[in-house]
């Protein structure tokens, strides 16, 4: 049966998925709270995980099918039977918890390739997609903002992924993408904004302004590719996000 507490949950199937030599990462409120103090302790930043998401870099969707039925877990069969290529949905009866599985790659409002570096972490993705995934938000509600808050007042930016943003791996995927680029610039805005709302320590706000302003720096003198400056030419004129509908059981 699946565990009460979701993130003893989530590591127990992180761990089940390796034995069956199958590679799940978390990512999402979960994988922030796995790496950052701060939200699980931090009175501003603390905020309830109902769901549980995953990414795998393989399409082994009948193998993933598998585990998760042995899990306990029930298929949400009709998205899965159309989406099972890249997207998986299962639901924790017991516990009434959803279970999101992106296969191959991450797709909500931009695309950000989140397979390709997973064996730099465990058992989450590295951090810099991590936050990536966050900032990818082109609505940002309070929790994706207070995560942002919590990954940056708890991390460095640098060059490595050793508990720390590469902000290189960012410049390289935000320079090739407009897209990405302009809503990641959009949502540094808005946590920016939040930063003087909410009741902190004035270190933890100059640290939060501090990272928040290097990588705003950072991405807006990074080195952006032909394809980058041929969308910059069309700017705002057309819609450059997604606004992916929300799936949810029942």
């Amino acid at each position: 049966m699946p565990l009460q507490n979701i993130q003893d949950e989530a590591l127990r199937i992180v761990q089940t998925a390796q034995q069956q030599g199958i590679t799940l990462r978390l990512l999402g409120g979960l994988a922030v709270r796995l790496h950052s103090e701060s939200a699980a302790k931090h009175r501003s930043l603390v905020r309830p995980y109902p769901d549980i998401d995953f990414a795998t870099p393989n399409k082994q969707a009948s193998k993933i099918e598998k585990l998760f039925g042995e899990l306990d877990y029930a298929p949400n069969k009709n998205f899965n039977l159309f989406n099972g290529d890249i997207r998986l949905m299962f639901f924790d009866e017991a516990n009434q918890r959803q279970i999101d599985i992106f296969i191959a790659q991450f797709v909500m409002c931009h695309k950000v390739p989140i397979t390709e570096r997973m064996n730099l972490d465990s058992p989450t993705i590295p951090l810099a997609e991590l936050i990536l995934t966050k900032l990818q938000i082109f609505e940002m509600n309070e929790k994706d903002i207070r995560d942002v808050c919590a990954l940056l007042l708890d991390h460095p930016l640098g060059e490595n992924d050793v508990e720390t943003i590469n902000v290189t791996r960012i410049m390289q995927l935000t320079g090739d993408d407009w897209g990405l680029w302009k809503t990641s610039m959009l949502s540094i805005a808005k946590v920016k904004r939040y930063v003087q709302t909410v009741e902190m320590d004035s270190a933890e706000h100059e640290t939060l302004r501090a990272r928040l302003g290097g990588l705003e720096a950072a991405m807006q003198n990074s080195p952006k590719s032909m394809k980058w400056k041929m969308r910059d030419r069309v700017g705002e004129k057309v819609k450059w996000y997604e606004l992916p509908e929300e799936v949810r059981r029942g």
